[in-house]
């Protein structure tokens, strides 16, 4: 008896070994319905509570309605979940290039939409509201007559507000990028009235109780979808589990939980918020003093990525500044047309086209971090190379010509005698292209890297403030921009010591 159990043991844990090892050999596409087993969401993290970061303790997950609802479908169809973000009107570029596999972010299906990807069945509806300051006049869209009109850049709004344009008279329309920034414009009285989705303005009218806000019928499309690429073999599987979330009421249960969720906190943290003086700013650095964690988080990022730009557009710099000098026409030709193209061209397109045009070109999905890097690396070489050529052209020929007339190698005497005297001439000007680089890193917050500044606007949408956030970043990047300086200033003073 005792053999037989003991041999009945060898055989279940032979099986159980040849299993695992036969399901590790498996497709890995064989555990997943869809046929990948990671898939990737791309969204807009600036807008709760349908997606926006947790900040709290420095947290740095995306959570809200959409993201629980990706989780619910990630679960469904078994596949794991990865969560990219990007300002909203580079979402749908994102898809056109097949960086994401698809995107969540209360996006209605436009005609025009439609024509460039594929969506969802609808699995929210929700309605346009005019916000407008507290006692204010406007109720109704013919109100809107000869107003200005504040709408987030690239979302249904922006349509819907085009279509009223066409039928009330006068409107001024002012596109932003951010609906923080709307609001801000709303407040500062730039804008008369904005059009922002209900279940959006009803936070920002809780946390800014000096502002009102009015639902108006739909112009057009309305509810949010997913949105995936062109052809895309998801929108089936997709829109069968949003359906079946909506039959079993599980849309109806999340909605319920995110929309209330946002609205009462909102409201709780404006009652417990201290009033603030009339006539005096309405500042208050105690609502984000809980998501500092979050915002200090950014810096290690924004070094980072200006330390590795300046060290590499340094050596790209001075291989562009020898070929200018080198006194051989064709080389010198390609360096200045080079330059040219780099210093007359914005830097934030050559972000945005390195970032969305890789991909196409050349089938390898570029991470946003990295695009940001070589963007920066390839403008500040440009206008480094004209600093280090001017460097080295400073410096005095009667050293070239004793370290010729001593038999000294060209490349030995460039890199021990030219060198050196030329980055001693230079060494302002190098840290002056240091800082715009420390200050301009804040241009990779478009294609969805999480430095400072975007880890301050994402704080601002999370407690619909604006200033305070804002005014905390400022303060870092002087303070770095300060550090910066004073390093430079000492290693200057060094190397005038050594002479």
């Amino acid at each position: 008896m005792k053999r037989t159990s003991w041999v009945f043991t060898v055989l279940v844990a032979v099986v159980v070994a040849i299993g695992t090892i036969v399901v590790s050999y498996l497709p890995s596409g064989a555990q997943s319905l869809v046929g990948k087993e990671e898939l990737t969401m791309l969204t807009s993290p600036d807008y709760p509570p349908y997606e926006f970061y947790e900040t709290k303790d420095g947290d740095r997950r995306i959570v809200g309605f959409d993201v629980d609802i990706a989780n619910y479908i990630a679960k469904e169809l078994r596949f794991k979940l990865k969560i990219a973000e990007s300002d909203f009107n580079g979402l749908i570029p994102a898809l056109q290039a097949n960086r994401v596999d698809f995107v969540m972010a209360g996006m209605t299906p436009t005609p025009e939409r439609q024509k460039n990807v594929d969506f969802s069945v609808i699995y929210y509806q929700a309605q346009d509201t005019i916000v407008s300051p507290k006692g204010s006049t406007i109720t109704k869209t013919a109100d809107l007559s000869g107003k200005r009109v504040g709408v987030q850049l690239g979302t249904i709004q922006e349509t819907n507000a085009k279509k009223i344009a066409e039928k009330v008279s006068g409107i001024q329309l002012k596109q932003l990028n951010r609906v923080p920034e709307i609001i801000q414009e709303l407040k500062a009285q730039r804008i008369d009235a904005a059009i922002i989705e209900d279940t959006i303005a009803k936070g920002f009218i809780s946390a800014n109780p000096d502002l009102q806000f009015t639902s108006i019928p739909p112009e057009g499309p309305s509810g949010s979808a997913i949105a995936f690429p062109k052809g895309s073999p998801l929108v089936e599987p997709f829109s069968r589990v949003l359906q079946q979330m909506k039959d079993k009421g599980e849309v109806n249960r999340l909605a319920a939980k995110w929309f209330s969720a946002s609205t009462t906190a909102a409201a709780a943290e404006d009652a417990q918020a201290p009033a603030a003086p009339k006539g005096g700013l309405n500042l208050d650095f105690g609502r984000i003093l809980p998501d500092l964690p979050f915002i200090l988080r950014g810096i290690p990022l924004t070094l980072l990525f200006t330390i590795t730009s300046v060290f590499f557009g340094l050596i790209w710099g001075t291989v562009l500044s020898l070929l200018k000098i080198s006194g051989i026409k064709p080389l010198a030709a390609v360096a200045d047309a080079y330059t040219s193209i780099f210093r007359g061209t914005p830097l934030l397109l050559q972000i945005a086209l390195v970032y969305f045009a890789t991909p196409q070109l050349t089938g390898y999905n570029i991470p946003a971090l990295l695009a940001g890097v070589l963007t920066f690396t390839l403008n500040s070489g440009a206008y480094m190379s004209e600093t280090i050529r001017g460097g080295i052209l400073a410096v005095d020929k009667g050293q070239r010509e004793a370290a010729m007339s001593l038999g000294v190698p060209y490349w030995t005497m460039l890199l021990d005698v030219i060198f050196p005297q030329a980055l001693r001439n230079i060494l302002p000007a190098l840290v002056n292209e240091t800082i715009s680089l420390l200050k301009d890193s804040s241009l990779v917050s478009t294609i969805g890297v999480v430095e400072l500044l975007r880890s301050a606007q994402i704080v601002g949408a999370n407690k619909y403030i604006y200033f305070e956030p804002l005014l905390f970043a400022g303060l870092i990047y002087y303070v770095l921009v300060m550090a910066l300086t004073v390093a430079a200033s000492n290693l200057e003073r060094r190397l005038r010591k050594s002479d």
